[in-house]
């Protein structure tokens, strides 16, 4: 790898409901890191929830924000980060992202997401008449962009969130000299 990324900042990409925030959990008590969330620090920062943020602010003024919580917490120290399932729309946050960590995307076909997700009422862009479709076309845009800014993928089908995890792990062990990764063997 040509890239020399300084601390260990593992960045997890991909669609609504590809396991990001559940790996980052995983994966950050593995590593003894911390895990954060950007669109739970954004949740926070508004002080309300995203879908209410779009509701009445607009799609465009919360790309706004989520481009700037990223670039403040690619800054930041060691930890794991989970991104929201569209912060690779903007291609500064891809840029930004791949410069500043270890960019793993969490690959779900949209069938596998929806059947996960067919009952959840916080996603904003899911809230319509046929959120198979919606995810289709979700996918069809974001699958290159997420692909562009990762560093690998890790297809998530039929693994279990341990699986998951070692992979990542796996991973960090070849891309980081030091072998980063070793000292959080199970």
């Amino acid at each position: 790898m040509s890239e020399m990324i300084p601390v260990l900042r593992p960045i997890l990409v991909g669609m609504p409901g590809a396991g990001k925030s559940s790996v980052a959990r995983q994966l950050g008590q593995r590593l003894g890191v911390p895990v954060v969330d950007s669109d739970a620090v954004i949740e926070q920062r508004i002080g309300r929830s995203i879908r209410s943020f779009f509701e009445h602010e607009g799609e465009a003024a919360f790309r706004d924000l989520e481009e700037q919580v990223i670039a403040e917490l690619t800054r930041g120290g060691a930890m794991v980060l989970a991104t929201g399932g569209g912060a690779v729309l903007r291609r500064a946050n891809r840029e930004r992202l791949r410069a500043n960590g270890i960019v793993i995307y969490l690959r779900s076909t949209p069938e596998q997401i929806y059947r996960r997700l067919h009952k959840d009422t916080k996603r904003p862009l899911l809230q319509v008449v046929d959120p198979l479709a919606r995810l289709r076309e979700m996918f069809a845009v974001r699958d290159p962009l997420y692909r562009e800014c990762a560093h690998f993928v890790l297809n998530a089908r039929g693994l279990s969130l341990a699986m998951l995890v070692n992979k990542v792990v796996m991973q960090l062990d070849l891309m980081y000299p030091a072998g980063l990764g070793k000292s959080c063997a199970p």
